[in-house]
């Protein structure tokens, strides 16, 4: 997606240890109008495939995966990062490592929210190692639901985890793809 890699060399920066900072349109500062085109894009890729349900972690997912909902008219499920008094004790649960904190946490989804009759579409804001999805799906196998896929914003190529899932057999369409990074540089698949 031009549009989004566009974004990404104009308003991104690169840190150490292979961040890619976006976080004033994407996951911290939130630009409705450029995270909106990236849903309906997301929309249009899987509009016929029958989603019923999308799913997301907290909290960097949130903003793409509600978006992303909207476009389709359905709800969005966040796995939750702690356990709060409101949650019930059936939960569907998932330990998942942070590329950005290097930190396991455990995510959690109250049952009742994701069921066996649902069609889960997977939305994230980044796939590095596969850690997040492969937790998601986890979940998603635990409740019984059917996984349509995985749409995520930007995907860090030359860590691996969205070319491990595919090998696996999931459906990982993501907007931009980075293949390779330096100090002061990326590389975009397709270039």
């Amino acid at each position: 997606m031009r549009f989004l890699k566009d974004i990404i060399i104009e308003r991104g920066q690169i840190f150490p240890n292979n961040v890619v900072k976006v976080d004033c349109f994407l996951n911290h500062q939130v630009d409705v109008v450029i995270v909106s085109e990236l849903a309906k894009e997301i929309y249009n890729r899987f509009k016929d495939s029958g989603v019923t349900k999308i799913l997301t972690v907290e909290s960097s997912g949130i903003p793409l995966a509600c978006l992303t909902a909207l476009e389709f008219k359905i709800p969005f499920v966040f796995a939750k990062k702690r356990r709060t008094i409101n949650l019930t004790e059936n939960l569907y649960k998932a330990n998942v490592l942070s590329h950005t904190t290097g930190k396991y946490s455990e995510i959690m989804i109250a049952a009742e929210y994701i069921t066996p009759e649902d069609k889960v579409l997977i939305v994230d804001d980044f796939l590095a190692k596969g850690s997040a999805l492969h937790a998601l799906i986890d979940i998603v196998n635990e409740a019984g639901a059917k996984l349509i896929g995985a749409a995520v914003a930007i995907e860090k190529g030359f860590q691996g985890g969205g070319d491990a899932l595919r090998k696996e057999g999931v459906r990982v369409e993501s907007l931009a793809i980075i293949d390779k990074m330096s100090q002061d540089k990326m590389i975009f698949r397709d270039e």
